[in-house]
């Protein structure tokens, strides 16, 4: 007789077998539907964290499954040993959506990240004029672009960096938000500002008005390229395509993950302008499955889900709702919120509870969040979320403040 599925058991089995590199909630997630996962017992929860952003459409949108099942009938995987019917096409049209010129398809955040940081090295030595192996990139305190051996080298946060190195050289750490520390720190040798326009690990934080705007003028002066992480902040999370188009400025390449797979599977890619993304050559860089068959179809469908504009849309309407009704806690267990769109930052206030006794207490009201740097809540609802259901999660939120 097969053995009752339980919380406790498939703890108890993913602490005996799996590495202990996440210290998740209690819950056990069995079925999920839109903004909504029900766990093995039975249990359902308002999903108020989307998985980083990866469900910007929601659990299993319909649109995305039907584009994956179609493409597995088809064809899966041919590496890009050979070319595929569906690459192409899922290029030319994320390029089109994105305002960009040239693709190059990965499949996880950190890998475009790690992609991108080559690019803008070559970039430098063979159009730039930098001298060999003395290529710098400017990176922001309290960033968070992966954890890769390149990336965390200049992670600031000794969880993600300590006992890893020795570590990649080649990077300047600036004030985040600080414009002037930014052009202060351009020389002849930088290729590269490499930043998220809003800091996600960091608690959703927003650099001051006017902040991109100078950074993008500091590196057309210095013939400097700007990097764009949006890899949690783009595809519809803070109202606009971009976090970057809330100040007009343009990058010369966008990092894109998370969302871009729709939820299904990894998908990522690096956008920008052909004369940068163009220094790559055939063997010098790549990936077996970066952009393969299935990638590229849900990756298409997700294109046309953000060609609408139906989910910037709401996550600006609803974001506004979300903000306004989390302001409403301010002073009562709240500090401070930040954010844009459907994407904040919560500070629980020192005198109230930690981060993560506020996630397990609302876990019990039926939300599920967690916690960043021990007293933030990251939350990042579904762009499918509802009105009425915001207002269930924020009210929860004040149950768990009390409870």
């Amino acid at each position: 007789m097969a053995q009752q599925i339980t919380t406790q058991s498939v703890i108890e089995l993913d602490d005996a077998w799996g590495a202990h590199n996440y210290h998740p909630l209690p819950v056990v997630i069995a079925e999920a539907e839109g903004a909504w996962v029900t766990d093995v017992e039975g249990r359902r929860y308002l999903d108020f964290l989307s998985g980083y952003s990866a469900l910007n459409f929601g659990h299993r949108h319909p649109a995305l499954i039907a584009a994956a099942h179609e493409q597995l009938d088809r064809l899966t995987l041919t590496s890009r040993a050979f070319h595929n019917d569906r690459f192409g096409a899922f290029c030319r049209d994320l390029a089109a959506l994105t305002g960009t010129e040239m693709v190059l398809t990965m499949n996880t955040g950190a890998e475009a990240v790690e992609s991108a940081i080559k690019v803008a090295r070559k970039w430098a030595y063979e159009v730039k004029g930098v001298a060999f192996d003395s290529a710098e990139i400017i990176v922001a305190t309290n960033n968070f672009h992966g954890r890769t051996t390149t990336i965390v080298s200049f992670s600031d946060d000794p969880a993600a960096h300590d006992n890893y190195g020795p570590f990649t050289p080649g990077f300047i750490t600036v004030p985040y938000g600080d414009a002037q520390a930014v052009r202060d720190a351009m020389g002849p040798n930088t290729a590269a500002v490499l930043m998220e326009p809003i800091q996600g690990e960091a608690g959703v934080v927003v650099p001051p008005e006017g902040f991109w705007s100078d950074v993008r003028q500091a590196c057309d002066e210095n013939n400097v390229l700007l990097v764009a992480d949006e890899i949690q902040s783009g595809l519809a999370r803070t109202g606009k395509l971009f976090a970057l188009d809330h100040e007009n400025v343009r990058a010369d390449l966008y990092t894109l993950g998370k969302a871009l797979g729709g939820g299904i599977i990894p998908v990522s890619a690096v956008v920008g302008r052909r004369d940068v993304l163009g220094v790559l050559k055939p063997g010098q860089h790549g990936s077996t499955f970066g952009g393969y068959p299935v990638a590229a179809a849900v990756g298409h469908a997700v294109v046309d889900l953000l060609s609408t504009g139906e989910f910037q849309e709401r996550a600006t309407e609803l974001g506004h709702h979300l903000h306004k009704r989390l302001g409403e806690l301010i002073g009562q267990g709240v500090a401070e919120v930040r954010g844009r769109g459907l994407w904040a930052g919560v500070d629980i206030d020192p005198a109230a509870k930690t981060g993560r006794e506020v996630s397990m207490a609302l876990r019990d009201q039926g939300v599920l969040c967690k916690e960043t740097h021990e007293r933030t809540l990251r939350m990042a609802p579904p762009l499918v979320i509802t009105a009425d259901e915001i207002d269930h999660a924020v009210d929860a939120l004040a149950a768990a403040l009390d409870a």
